[in-house]
């Protein structure tokens, strides 16, 4: 195990359960600092405590807030820059999965689509907003935890208001996620701060994939390792831009690779998160 100095402090998104947590407590273990973002303050709390009991050395501290609106994405960014010395990780895993009624779609504070403002708009707010933070700490990473489930983008209705299904929707919330990796790896390419974006494991025992009736096949350790490795690893010092399928420097959707279908993404991305505005 990659043991951490105390100081390294990694933000994991989504982290009071699945996923987030399996990463959280093995990133405590390794002895760094962690900080927990939740929307559930008991389940934050609690796995707060269970990592102080650990005594591996590094801190804890939450952070709560609700990533489907943008205005709370804004005040958690405030809040860690004003109260963190450093940030050398930043591990956006909270999902908005299919939805327990894939066909309804719902949507965010500001009335996006709300897969699409979970899975993709939160994480580039957040990046967008701890980029002082990180660049300050760099090198420093971000890891976008993404899905080998992706759906080509759909420019003439961006937010899927025709035939929406839920899982359909966060296959393309996934894919957009990607895109954007790919296009901040390469505008903060230099700076010390590296992104990239993996496929942990296939059907974890997590409640997003039971939710959708789906049956998990692996339990959420598989998808810690090759997370934490993104984290951690010195292997990894230096790669950007990147897409894994758990260990593998893997193909995303043919998609994250045409330049003008990610320009014009972040165009509509940077619309939607500075405007607050739906639609196209």
């Amino acid at each position: 195990m990659n043991r951490l100095p105390h100081h390294h402090t990694t933000l994991v998104t989504g982290a009071a359960q699945g996923l987030g947590r399996g990463i959280a407590l093995d990133l405590a273990a390794r002895g760094g600092t962690v900080l927990l973002h939740g929307r559930d303050a008991g389940r934050l709390d609690s796995l707060a405590d269970e990592i102080r009991a650990l005594g591996a050395g590094g801190e804890v501290r939450t952070y709560l807030a609700d990533l489907s609106d943008l205005d709370q994405v804004d005040a958690l960014a405030r809040r860690i820059r004003d109260a963190e010395p450093r940030l050398d990780a930043l591990v956006h895993n909270a999902v908005a999965g299919g939805g327990a009624r894939p066909l309804v779609r719902e949507v965010s504070a500001q009335g996006h689509e709300l897969r699409l403002a979970v899975n993709h708009l939160a994480p580039y707010a957040l990046t967008r907003g701890l980029l002082p933070l990180l660049t300050a700490s760099a090198p420093a990473r971000v890891v976008n935890v993404a899905s080998i489930g992706q759906e080509a983008l759909d420019f003439d209705d961006p937010m899927f208001e025709k035939g929406y299904e839920g899982l359909r929707a966060y296959c393309r919330s996934k894919l957009a996620l990607i895109m954007a990796t790919f296009a901040l790896a390469e505008e903060l390419d230099g700076s010390g701060v590296t992104v990239n974006a993996l496929h942990p494991a296939h059907l974890m025992d997590t409640a997003g994939v039971r939710d959708h009736g789906l049956t998990p096949l692996v339990g959420v350790e598989e998808g810690v390792r090759p997370t934490v490795r993104l984290v951690v690893d010195p292997e990894q010092a230096g790669v950007t831009g990147r897409y894994f399928d758990r260990f593998t420097d893997a193909r995303a959707h043919e998609q994250a690779y045409d330049p003008e279908a990610r320009r014009r993404l972040m165009a509509l991305t940077d619309l939607w998160v500075g405007a607050g505005v739906p639609g196209a």
